[in-house]
Parts: C-alpha cells; sequence; structure tokens
C-alpha cells in the first residue's frame, strides 16, 4: 500500500498549479497528486490570453505545464470534468461525469467567475465573458464572421483591465470596438484621472470608442445580440458583447460542503479553511477580510501552504500589491495608494511629447504610492521603496526622475547601478513572483544565460516585460561572463549543444538511443524535455532508419495517435488518395466509414482530399480498419512528414497540359508516403506554367513545360508566405523523381527539427542545397539511395498496425473508477 498523502486540487490553473509546484520542489514524493480540471487542457497562463485574441501568440505559447509536466511527476490530470460535490465526511470528491477520488487533503483552486451584469439580454447568443480560451474562441469566432460580411462592431462592457485587452484584441481583428465604462476614469482601481486621461485619448487615437460615464441598461436583439442601449438613450448597434466588468470569487463548491466562505473562502494564514483537511489558495480566497486578484499575492499564498502542508511553518500575512501591465501596448504601473488625502504629498512629472506621466505619493517621508504612464521603468525600484518604507527625505527632489537620478548617475547613469541597488527581496517577475534575490540565486546556481534563467526560476518566462531587469542581473552577477544572448542557440535548455551538434554527435558516435544521447552528451536534467525529446527522437530515426530505438511517448500525441485530436477530444481521419486521384468505391468506402461511425463532418482539404471530423478515439482502429479494406493507407496529416502530392489533370485531360503531371504526382507520392520529416513536408505538379496545382508555394514543387520539369523548393503557403526558388529543369520524370528524392533526404538529415524548409533554404542558401543537389551528381546519388533506403523501413502503414491490435491501449474507453470503499461500511 502507498505510503503516498493523496492530495486533490480543485481546478487547473495558475494559482492550484503553481501550489502543486510549491509542494513538489519541497517533497517530490510526497503525495499521490490528482488535479481536477473544468476545462479540457492542461494549464496555461491567463494572464496572456490577451495576446493570444490579438493573434500575437498561439495557445502552445502560453502554456505554463504541459502533458509531459504532469506525466513526469506522476499526476493524475482530469480535464474537462469539473468537480461538483466535495463529501468533507467521506473525503471524497465527485465530478460532474460522476468519476469519484478520495483525498487525505483537498487543494479548492476555483479561482473566480466573471460578473455578469443583470440587464435584459444578457443570455442572449452573442454575449460572452472573457475569462477562458473558450472565451477568446468565441471572441475570434465573432470577429471571423465579422469579417467575412465586410466588417462588424463590438462593445465591450467594462473599462478595467481586460475589457481593454478585450478590445485591443477585437479591434486588431478588424472590428470597430465601442467601450462601455460605467467611472469616469478607465482602470480606476490602478490609475488616477490623469493616467486614465492619458489612456483614453490613446486608445481613441488608435480608432476605439471609449464611453465613460456610461450606464448598460439593456441588451437587445431578435434571437441574437444587435446592439447595447444605455440608460440615457444611446443605442450602440453591435454582434458581440464582452462583458468584463469584474470578478466574484468562485465559492459556491465550498459553500454547498459547508465551508466558511464570506466574500472569498476563508483561510488561515496556511491557507487552512474551517476544515483542517481543506486548503484553498488563489482568487476564490479571503484572508484578513482581503479578496486578491492579481498573480503576486497568489504566488506567495502558494509558498505558505506548501510550507505549511510539509510542517514547515511560514505564515501568510497578506500582500502589497503593484500593477505593471501592458494595456493594449502601453505601459503603466500602479503601487499602494494613490488616492492622496492629508498629510500626503504629491509629486508630479508630465513630459507631453513623450507621453509619460509619473505621480509618486508621499507620506511622512515615505513612498506609499505611484502611478506611471509611458514610462514604467522606475516601478520596481518605487515599489521596493514603498514596501520597505525608506526614508526618502535625502532624495526627494530627485525622486519622480527615477532611480538613476536620485542616486546621483544622472541621464549617463549605469543601468547595472540601479538593479544592484535593488533589495533582494525586491520584485523583478511580477507574473511569477520572483524577487531580485531569487533571480541571483538562480544565476549562482548556474543559469548563464537567459534561457537558464526562465527555466530556472521562472523570471521573464511569462509576459517578458521584466526581461531586461533578468538581463541586468545577469551581467551584473556573472561580470564578463555574460555576453549576452547566443548567437548559436542551444537546443533547448537540457543542454548546452545547438541542433547540429546533437545530429554530429549521434553520427560519430553511433547514438541509437535518447537515454544514450542525454548519457554520452551530459544532458544537465534526467529525462529532457517537451522541445528536446521530439527533436532526438527524429534526429536519431533520421540517421539510423534501421537501428534506432523509437520512442513513442516522445511524440507528440497526433503522432502517437496517427489522428489529429480536435478541441472536443475527438479526432480527424484523413486517408491517402494519391495524386488527389480517387474512385468511386474509395469514396462509397469513406461514406460508409462517416456514416458507420458518425463523422460529424466531411470536409475537401486543400490538398485534394477528404477530412472526417468527430471520430472518437477508441473508433479509430475500427474506421481504420475499413478503410484499409478498401485500399486506403493512411494520409499522414496528423504528422511531421510527407503529407500530400497535389496535382492538376495534366496533358491527360487539360487542353493546356504539357505532360502527364497527374501520373508524375502520384509516382511522387507512392515513392515519399510514410517519410519522417523535421516538419511536415508537401508536394504539387502543376502540368503547364498556369500552375493550377499551385506549387510555387510547395516544399517541392513541379512545373511541366513542353521541353521537361522545372523543380521548385523550399515555397510555403501558411502564416509566412513564401514563394519557391527554383533549383533546376530536368527532361525525364526519372530526373525529377531522383531530384526529389535527393532534396528531401538533404532537408531530413540536415534541418532542424520543426524547421520547414523555407526557412530552412533561407538559413542555408539556394546556392548550397544547388551545390549539394545539381552540380554534385555522386552527391545527389548518395542522398537518393539513403532516402530511398529509410523508405523500406518507414512504408509501413500505422493504421493498419493499430487496426491489428498495435498500441490497443491508446483506444480503449477511459477505465471508469470507482469510489473509494468507506472503512467500516
Amino acid at each position: 500500500m502507498s505510503s503516498k498523502q493523496k492530495l486533490v486540487v480543485i481546478g487547473n490553473g495558475m494559482a492550484g498549479c503553481r501550489a502543486v509546484e510549491e509542494i513538489l520542489s519541497r517533497a517530490p514524493d510526497a503525495h499521490a497528486i490528482t488535479i481536477f480540471g473544468a476545462e479540457p487542457r492542461v494549464n496555461y497562463n491567463r494572464i496572456m490570453l490577451s495576446p493570444v485574441l490579438a493573434g500575437e501568440k498561439a495557445f502552445e505559447d502560453i502554456v505554463i505545464n504541459d502533458a509531459a509536466w504532469y506525466a513526469d511527476n506522476g499526476i493524475e490530470l482530469v480535464s474537462g470534468d469539473p468537480v461538483t460535490a466535495i463529501d468533507r465526511a467521506a473525503k471524497v470528491v465527485t465530478a460532474k461525469s460522476g468519476k469519484q477520488v478520495s483525498y487525505d487533503k483537498l487543494l479548492i483552486a476555483t479561482g473566480s467567475d466573471p460578473f455578469i451584469i443583470p440587464v435584459p439580454g444578457k443570455d442572449l447568443p452573442g454575449v460572452v465573458t472573457f475569462r477562458d480560451l473558450d472565451d477568446v474562441d468565441r471572441m475570434l469566432d465573432a470577429a471571423k464572421a465579422a469579417e467575412k460580411a465586410g466588417g462588424g462592431d463590438a462593445v465591450v462592457i467594462g473599462g478595467g483591465l481586460l475589457g481593454l485587452e478585450a478590445a485591443h484584441g477585437l479591434a486588431l481583428r478588424g472590428m470597430k470596438v465601442t467601450v462601455i465604462h460605467l467611472m469616469p476614469t478607465l482602470m480606476e482601481r490602478q490609475l488616477d484621472e490623469a493616467a486614465g486621461y492619458l489612456l483614453k485619448s490613446e486608445l481613441e487615437r488608435r480608432g476605439q470608442t471609449i464611453l465613460t460615464h456610461a450606464d448598460t441598461g439593456e441588451i437587445y436583439g431578435n434571437g441574437k445580440v444587435e446592439g447595447v442601449r444605455l440608460k440615457d438613450g444611446r443605442e450602440i448597434p453591435c454582434s458581440i458583447v464582452v462583458m468584463a466588468v469584474g470578478i466574484r470569487p468562485a465559492t459556491a463548491l465550498a459553500r454547498e460542503a459547508g465551508l466558511e466562505v464570506n466574500r472569498g473562502i476563508l483561510v488561515d494564514d496556511h491557507m487552512v479553511t474551517s476544515d483542517p483537511d481543506v486548503l484553498s489558495v488563489g482568487e476564490c480566497v479571503e484572508h484578513d477580510g482581503m479578496v486578491y486578484g492579481l498573480v503576486a499575492p497568489l504566488w506567495d499564498m502558494c509558498r505558505s501552504l506548501a510550507d505549511g502542508l510539509l510542517e514547515t511553518p511560514n505564515p501568510y500575512r497578506g500582500s502589497v500589491t503593484s500593477t505593471k501591465l501592458k494595456v493594449s501596448g502601453i505601459d503603466v504601473f500602479s503601487a499602494g495608494d494613490f488616492a492622496g488625502g492629508e498629510g500626503c504629498e504629491d509629486i508630479v512629472l508630465r513630459d507631453a511629447t513623450r507621453g509619460v506621466y509619473k505621480r509618486v505619493i508621499v507620506k511622512d517621508d515615505k513612498v506609499i504610492g505611484a502611478v506611471l504612464y509611458g514610462d514604467t521603468a522606475d516601478g520596481s525600484w518605487y515599489f521596493d521603496l514603498l514596501k520597505r518604507e525608506e526614508d526618502i527625505a535625502g532624495v526627494r527632489d530627485a525622486l519622480i526622475f527615477g532611480q538613476a537620478f536620485a542616486s546621483g548617475g544622472g541621464a549617463s547613469a549605469n543601468p547595472l547601478d540601479a538593479v544592484a541597488s535593488l533589495s533582494d527581496e525586491a520584485e523583478i517577475c511580477g507574473c511569477n513572483g520572483v524577487s531580485k534575490g531569487k533571480v541571483v540565486a538562480c544565476i549562482n546556481g548556474g543559469a548563464q544565460d537567459l534561457d537558464a534563467v526562465r527555466a530556472g526560476c521562472k523570471a521573464s518566462a511569462s509576459c517578458g516585460q521584466c526581461t531586461g531587469l533578468v538581463e541586468n542581473l545577469l551581467a551584473l552577477t556573472l561580470g564578463d561572463g555574460f555576453s549576452g544572448e547566443r548567437q548559436n542557440k542551444p537546443m533547448c535548455k537540457c543542454t548546452s549543444f545547438t541542433h547540429e551538434d546533437v545530429r554530429q554527435h549521434i553520427r560519430d558516435m553511433e547514438l541509437k538511443s535518447i537515454p544514450q544521447v542525454m548519457q554520452e552528451m551530459s544532458w544537465s536534467t534526467p529525462d529532457g524535455c517537451s522541445s528536446c525529446r521530439p527533436a532526438l527522437n527524429y534526429y536519431l530515426l533520421s540517421q539510423w532508419p534501421a537501428e534506432h530505438e523509437e520512442d513513442p511517448q516522445s511524440r507528440f500525441v497526433n503522432e502517437r495517435m496517427h489522428a489529429n485530436i480536435q478541441k472536443d477530444g475527438t479526432f480527424s481521419v484523413v486517408p491517402r488518395m494519391w495524386g488527389g486521384v480517387t474512385t468511386p468505391d474509395e469514396l462509397r468506402a469513406i461514406a460508409d466509414a462517416a456514416d458507420k461511425f458518425g463523422a460529424r463532418m466531411v470536409k475537401v482539404t486543400g490538398g485534394q482530399r477528404l477530412d472526417l471530423f468527430g471520430i472518437k478515439g477508441e473508433d479509430l482502429p475500427a474506421i481504420w480498419a475499413d478503410l484499409n479494406a478498401a485500399g486506403m493507407v493512411s494520409g499522414h496529416a496528423y504528422g511531421k512528414a510527407l503529407r500530400t502530392v497535389k496535382t492538376c489533370v495534366g496533358s491527360e485531360w487539360c487542353r493546356f497540359g504539357t505532360q502527364d503531371s497527374t501520373g508524375l504526382g502520384i509516382k511522387l507520392e507512392q515513392m515519399t508516403w510514410g517519410s519522417w520529416m523535421p516538419h511536415k513536408f508537401k508536394i504539387a505538379v502543376s502540368g503547364c506554367p498556369r500552375n493550377c496545382a499551385e506549387a510555387t508555394i510547395k516544399d517541392f514543387g513541379v512545373i511541366c513545360v513542353d521541353s521537361g520539369y522545372e523543380l521548385h523548393i523550399g515555397g510555403n503557403g501558411g502564416i509566412h508566405l513564401r514563394g519557391t526558388d527554383l533549383l533546376c529543369k530536368v527532361t525525364t520524370e526519372q530526373e525529377a523523381m531522383d531530384y526529389c528524392a535527393a532534396f528531401i533526404q538533404l532537408y531530413r538529415e540536415e534541418a532542424r527539427y520543426l524547421d520547414r524548409t523555407a526557412p530552412w533554404v533561407e538559413r542555408v542558401g539556394l546556392d548550397y542545397v544547388k551545390q549539394r543537389i545539381v552540380e554534385d551528381a555522386v552527391g545527389r546519388e548518395a542522398l537518393r539511395s539513403r532516402f530511398l533506403f529509410a523508405q523500406t523501413f518507414l512504408q509501413v502503414d500505422p493504421w493498419a498496425e493499430r487496426a491489428e491490435g498495435k498500441e490497443a491501449h491508446l483506444h480503449k474507453h477511459i477505465a471508469e473508477i470507482r469510489p473509494f470503499a468507506v472503512v467500516g461500511a
């Protein structure tokens, strides 16, 4: 029987997972941990939802704890299944699905709920909040619909941070945005009237309409949102309304369980609730009458919780908060009390030309508050003075000009002196609650560059605003040993070697497995990370196709499942259609499979294939068996592999066709299918220079001409559009196929993992590729031979293997978990 204490965490967000991280850092083997999350995804940084909405980041960029983290720490993640009941007597939680898990200690980290103002029309389709990724998806859908309609209007109710970020993101997506705010000042909790005015003016200059002193009367529309009507009678037409008027601690679950609740769940200094076996942390708690909605206090709470749970008391005594934000690209900072009052003195600097406003509030020769707009570089210094209650009488006259001037350096002051004078307790990274002392300790512990600091203590790992401070601390601590960002970046934080170094070592030392590589190359982590493991797995496969040790767990989930996972947890299935050609029998088989397995959509892809959406994971082997029976194999639409060979009908049917483009495309696909690559790889063959198959935006493109075939490389039709480079011209089909095989193998052997051909060709240069493929006939033949040799091992249909039972555990129903028996029942 396990001696580990069972810890159940309700809430897979930033607070819950940070608490688990703190516990693991102190006692990695003390608990058997289960985390329940309402959302069907891993833990991500909610602070960074705004850049996702604005199109500046993807979801993958804001993930804090990926799937590997849960697996590596033995954590059971139950995602998309919120807990609905807590039985404190039996010490069991019950989820929406009926799943029950017992606990020794329970941690409630349910966060907060968005406040919905009770106005008519609040439940109309088109009214959304801004709290999670699903809300972002709904806003993006609205923006896309508006774009198709030639433009659209959005209303954001609430001029706080979230409201302004939502407005900024929707504006960048092409919508005309109006912000409605009840108070006279935007972000009145963080900004004074002057800074709020500057912010309003700048946002209006950027095209947004800002209505302050505006009270929402109703949201109107016939079956959907059509507009907002204010209490003064004004109407603002729109197709989407974003409610961003505030948040409330999510206490319903705790209240129903009989825990003591006021505004939030009541906790003591060790984050223990009225039940000694139930803890709580984050936005859902109330401590000493305070409820916090910023991340820095949450991190303090998590440290105290972990220390208390492990019987090394470190009581939480509340937090002095500061807010350093980038609102729609505009820097703002506030801390402490900026309301002023009796005995307070305001020191103000306004620079209209630079758009800078600074206000420091002083009382009894101590800083009690600060508001900065446009230039927030000294925010950490002011906050440090405030927390330490330092006497500023000696620098009173220079205080408003910042730390450099106040320390006597003037405009030429060394920024390293400024960071050196900060106390060890001074906050460097607000997103992750990292002090100067922790950053310096991380550097002294071996972190020699920015990436290593980010990995070691998470400073600068979220929004990046503190990157300059972290780099100054690196320079200060390491002196001449710090040279800034590396020119040749290491493969990942686990090693100092580059991708090219690793590939060379694998080849020269004949390394055949991931553990071998890590041992021989002195990996700094025991098992690598989610960045290096997939790359190593690919490098071993490409170098030693017959001998390498495949590690399925080092592949991304789509490659492990041999299907693309969709947002609802189902999968899409794409059978291969050679050269985009199919038959009536294949179409019947696809239609039958779609009916039999309940495909909710059948979509024609851009690569001339059919995509079946909504297939359950447990049904994948069966649908693959049916498609195999009709002669179809995997289309590898999920893989870093050969995807499609797109063709036009060519000379067989088209009056403009110069060669048999369809026939050549089929031969190319039959030669190259199954090959794993650094990234996805697409081919196209056009039968004439009219280029109907779009060969000039593919990784390898063939354009047929009267005298033969023009071969093109390095194209990309995605986000970063790039036309191909002309490699050469050949006269026969066989030459086209040989050059294609040689080019693919050169790319497979020399590109970095996750490099598309476009950036790879730009990096190595077209002349280099021509020298290797066109000018060196012996080398070209060697590359072609190695490719064809590798294909003898790779052209095995994974669908057929799974249909026969290989890796069957990946396609089983989720196991039913029954509650533990109650002793004595």
